[in-house]
């Protein structure tokens, strides 16, 4: 049961690179903001400060641990795009998801970021060559090369996997 309700979708899988799996990804990333405003529509503050599981995020969390973690996709594949394997920096989402901002800012603020952070990604992201999505950066973390694509299918999933967290929360709840 905890593993349904923390992956409701799933963990992430590996996928090869093809054309097809690229459109899927990059139309992923495209309505991710809208539907994670469905996945909101007529919350009211108490859900909102629910957690999707228990020792799990709130609600309000998740939305803006999605708004950092894209922040950080969006910038790793710019420097991807433009430097050679560059080192990126990884991040402390569990630390993040506890500083003030994130305590006090409106989740619309975050949903909002992500309608206008999605469209510029996905217009940076949908003429590239298959080429450029081999390109690759270092991620110190995990140590390891990562190829764009991987960044892509990683966030395409990402998106979708809070999205269904908090799906799964609203229908145990009956919201």
């Amino acid at each position: 049961m905890e593993i349904e309700n923390q992956y409701p979708i799933g963990r992430l899988q590996a996928q090869d690179y093809s054309p097809e799996a690229k459109e899927n990804a990059l139309n992923d990333i495209k309505i991710l903001p809208d539907i994670l405003e469905a996945a909101l529509n007529n919350l009211d503050e108490y859900q909102l400060h629910t957690p999707y599981r228990e020792g799990g995020w709130t609600v309000h969390q998740v939305v803006h641990h999605i708004a950092d973690a894209h922040i950080n996709a969006y910038i790793r594949l710019k420097l991807g795009l433009t430097e050679n394997n560059p080192t990126i920096n990884p991040f402390d989402e569990n630390l993040w998801a506890e500083l003030d901002d994130v305590k006090t800012v409106p989740v619309n603020v975050s949903a909002t970021l992500l309608h206008a952070l999605h469209r510029r990604m996905y217009e940076a992201l949908k003429y590239l060559t298959d080429a450029d999505w081999m390109r690759t950066v270092f991620h110190p973390g995990q140590q390891k090369e990562m190829t764009l694509w991987d960044i892509l299918n990683l966030y395409s999933w990402h998106g979708k996997h809070h999205v269904g967290q908090i799906n799964y929360l609203r229908e145990k709840m009956k919201w």
